[in-house]
């Protein structure tokens, strides 16, 4: 690590179990981020400025003004500009340490496969049911461990998934596929801006507690956030032993 390193990463390396290791790992780490959106943004900012070597951030997506009410690492003048492109410029602001692949458009699940086979672990933040669980399925595919979060109105949730572990639910387990069921989502029924901030910077920690070993993450443990009343509530989440994913 060069000294430049060492000052930028300085309070990490003092924190006890991650020190100097810790952030070599972070270093040599390669994430995967679905959505450039309300989660996504504290995800990449946080991950950027932690130091994680490498992040693939994809979204086909437009920044558009309705946007910047709560997708922080875009701004005004970037409406109109992909996504991932803005994502890109605001992670390597703050640190222009980071390598930054960007893909500007929907993965279907065989590019969801390729994408995943060359990093550590997943991040969904994207905001619809159909992306969630291709990403599951692909995640199931390549033994790549899965931070999935969350959030609509007031309420968010948080849980981790890693198909490595025997025990180890999937997404599909906690919630099955069912065609044609109907969505919630942000332009019908709105978003509180911050609950986006507190749920994207769970699982912005949850990938550095996994890329460097510290800590219990949410492994089966879903966390639900109602940020109206600022209640949690923690469920296990049992492995489905009839899942089509990820058993059968």
């Amino acid at each position: 690590m060069q000294d430049e390193q060492l000052l930028r990463y300085a309070r990490h390396i003092l924190l006890d179990d991650l020190g100097i290791e810790g952030q070599d790992r972070l270093l040599a780490s390669k994430v995967l981020i679905v959505g450039a959106g309300g989660l996504g943004s504290p995800v990449c900012l946080y991950l950027a400025s932690a130091g994680v070597g490498h992040i693939t951030i994809a979204d086909a997506d437009t920044v558009d003004l309705s946007n910047l009410q709560r997708q922080i690492m875009h701004s005004d003048d970037r409406v109109g500009q992909l996504k991932v492109e803005s994502a890109q410029q605001a992670m390597q602001q703050i640190n222009p340490q980071v390598v930054v692949t960007t893909i500007p458009h929907r993965l279907d699940e065989k590019a969801l496969v390729l994408a995943m086979q060359s990093v550590d672990l997943v991040i969904d933040c994207c905001d619809n049911f159909a992306t969630r669980h291709a990403i599951n399925r692909a995640c199931v595919a390549t033994k790549k461990p899965l931070i999935s979060g969350a959030a609509i109105g007031y309420e968010g949730q948080v849980c981790v998934y890693d198909s490595r572990m025997p025990q180890s639910p999937c997404y599909h387990c906690l919630f099955p596929e069912v065609p044609g069921a109907p969505e919630l989502n942000c332009a019908t029924t709105g978003v509180f801006a911050p609950l986006v901030g507190i749920v994207g910077s769970l699982q912005a920690a949850e990938a550095i507690k996994m890329l460097t070993g510290i800590g219990d993450v949410l492994l089966g443990r879903l966390v639900m956030f109602d940020v109206r009343h600022m209640r949690w509530h923690e469920v296990r989440v049992p492995r489905d032993p009839d899942c089509s994913v990820c058993v059968h």
